[in-house]
């Protein structure tokens, strides 16, 4: 491979890491190792170019090669691993195989279902199957309490209404940094749903980082406190009911009763 092809290869993989990087630590609950899944694709690539597709476009070649290596590893993490990353994938394993990830694909990575079925090797029909009992299984398993912040009085009403048409409870809605550190002393949620830049100037990733000051253990763990979904305004509310649903699941490891 010449230098040239190199480096167009670089680019193509560097433009499209952030968002597997995302998919990754969502994937496994956990910062660290979402990071390590994300580290052997590359190197795989770069032992091996021709691995990556180019024909399928950047984003479905990269993501079809990390799934290649998450089969192969059976999509397990370490087995004792004693923490909430370990007691998140143990409860992960009730669902049927594959659903999780074809759901994550089609609402968070916002692949079409023809795409997830190159990605995952499998017919679009399934992909489509896979996605719609994952998200049956976790919508309807787990009930808990969800704390908004977001500033935007429409977009703040139309939140709680997604959320309280799944079955979940909202806490309260806050519009500014303090506001939520306040509604939080009050009302322990089981979720956050956080805009990050709110209507005085604060910041809603500030007041979670404040949050968990005093309650640090997070759904993905690492070095420091991350979303465990990030999704882009104007958001889908499919896109709010996959990240709340899973996030409700994994939350249940350790607050709820499933």
């Amino acid at each position: 491979m010449s230098d040239s092809q190199g480096q167009d290869l670089s680019s193509k993989i560097g433009a499209q890491l952030p968002y597997l990087r995302r998919y990754a630590r969502a994937l496994t609950g956990s910062q660290d190792r979402g990071d390590k899944y994300a580290v052997v694709t590359l190197e795989t690539i770069l032992s091996d170019p021709a691995l990556f597709d180019v024909s399928l476009g950047s984003k479905v070649a990269l993501f079809k090669v990390f799934h290649s290596i998450w089969s192969s590893s059976g999509a397990a993490l370490v087995a004792d691993d004693d923490g909430l990353a370990g007691r998140a994938q143990q409860h992960l394993s009730r669902l049927t195989p594959n659903t999780r990830e074809a759901l994550l694909l089609h609402t968070i990575e916002e692949f079409s279902f023809s795409d997830v079925a190159l990605i995952m090797e499998a017919s679009d029909a399934d992909a489509r199957e896979m996605s719609d009992i994952a998200y049956r299984d976790m919508a309807a398993a787990i009930a808990g309490n969800v704390m908004i912040i977001e500033d935007e009085a429409v977009i703040a009403m139309d939140l709680e209404g997604i959320v309280g048409d799944m079955g979940h409870r909202v806490t309260g809605l806050a519009r500014t940094e303090t506001g939520a550190i306040d509604l939080f002393n009050n009302h322990k949620p089981d979720l956050i749903l956080s805009d990050i830049q709110l209507a005085d100037a604060s910041s809603g990733i500030d007041a979670v980082n404040t949050i968990l000051k005093d309650d640090p253990e997070m759904l993905l763990t690492g070095d420091g406190p991350e979303p465990a979904f990030l999704i882009s305004k104007p958001y889908q509310p499919e896109q709010v009911r996959s990240a709340v649903s899973q996030a409700m699941f994994f939350a249940s490891t350790e607050t709820l009763t499933a």
